[in-house]
């Protein structure tokens, strides 16, 4: 009996181009850039513990955060897939002050896309083998093609993205992407080094029963979150709730995803707008939610309607299953109401 064998990453790229309402190839590229990248990155993670590539580089990035070496690793490897390809025209990392201007190139010069990108996300887990992930997100550029790229180019609401997705680096890697058709996930097989279409048109549950928040900061959460909070703990007939932090956004939500449940980092005393970045973990995420079924918003705003104004802007963060975002959205509004 013939058996068919599932697409690579590679054949559904192709396959799907059409879909897509750029069909140039540029942005089947850039994919394949990612590719490349997150399977050297994920080497690297499969060995942490074996080489000095784990623990702090003893700098901090721009956020003010320690810099792990897997942090720096990771950063380098991405920029130099993105750059030595020339698929885009410029590229902002978490991990950078400013965005870097790809160097010109007979492509780059061409290239309409820039993408922004979290290299290594939840990478303080490394040194305890917990899963860490990739980010990923791609504008068109709307300065004129041909010159060099321009602040504005990053500084675009999550509605204009024309696609986003993570890798997560676990027990096994999987790449997860939409282009606004849907989401599909690609798990390595790391006998070949290809990526194998594993889990096709990724669907929200439309109500979970897993919420995933860091409780230790409960005592500094605005009064909706910790309501809701309580509600989640009740014993009723559909709960209490399953409480699941591992405290790596792309693990927390790769689980909620396929399982039903809600992500939440609000802001807090010591984070007033929140702690994750608008433009390279919340609205990518938002996108690859929505394109699932789910939602994703700050409490109150659609996270991908929000205009960011800086590079490396924070918000607060709900995402997830619909019922459950709403039911968020519903605990912060009526607090709101009561002040």
């Amino acid at each position: 009996m013939k058996t068919t064998s599932p697409l690579t990453l590679g054949e559904f790229i192709i396959d799907k181009q059409a879909d897509f309402q750029y069909t140039s190839g540029e942005l089947s590229r850039l994919l394949s850039a990612i590719r490349l990248a997150a399977k050297v990155v994920n080497q690297e993670v499969n060995k942490a513990g074996l080489v000095d590539i784990i623990g702090a580089m003893g700098n901090q990035n721009v956020q003010g955060e320690e810099q792990q070496k897997l942090d720096v690793f990771a950063n380098e490897v991405f920029i130099a897939a993105l750059n030595n390809r020339e698929v885009v025209c410029g590229i902002a990392s978490e991990e950078n002050e400013d965005f870097i201007s790809v160097r010109p190139g007979e492509n780059s010069q061409k290239s309409k896309y820039v993408v922004l990108i979290d290299p290594l996300d939840g990478s303080s887990n490394i040194d305890v083998n917990v899963n860490v992930g990739t980010i990923f997100s791609i504008y068109r550029r709307i300065s004129p093609d041909g010159t060099p790229v321009q602040l504005e180019d990053f500084l675009q609401p999550g509605n204009k993205q024309v696609a986003a997705g993570y890798v997560v680096y676990g027990s096994s890697t999987m790449l997860v992407y939409t282009t606004g058709c849907g989401v599909n996930g690609f798990t390595l097989d790391p006998a070949l080094g290809v990526f194998y279409l594993s889990h096709p048109d990724i669907k929200i549950p439309f109500k979970g029963k897993i919420y995933s928040i860091n409780e230790g900061n409960y005592i500094k959460f605005p009064q909706g979150i910790k309501d809701y909070i309580k509600y989640c703990q009740e014993e009723k007939e559909d709960r209490p709730y399953t409480s699941r932090y591992i405290g790596s956004l792309v693990a927390d939500f790769h689980r909620n995803m396929l399982k039903g449940g809600v992500y939440l980092y609000p802001s807090y005393s010591h984070a007033p707008k929140g702690k994750l970045r608008l433009l390279y973990e919340c609205n990518p995420m938002a996108f690859l939610a929505e394109q699932a079924g789910g939602k994703a918003s700050d409490g109150f705003t659609r996270i991908m309607d929000l205009n960011p104004t800086e590079l490396h802007e924070r918000t607060p963060f709900v995402c997830g299953s619909i019922e459950m975002v709403e039911k968020v959205e519903e605990f912060m509004e009526n607090a709101r109401r009561n002040q």
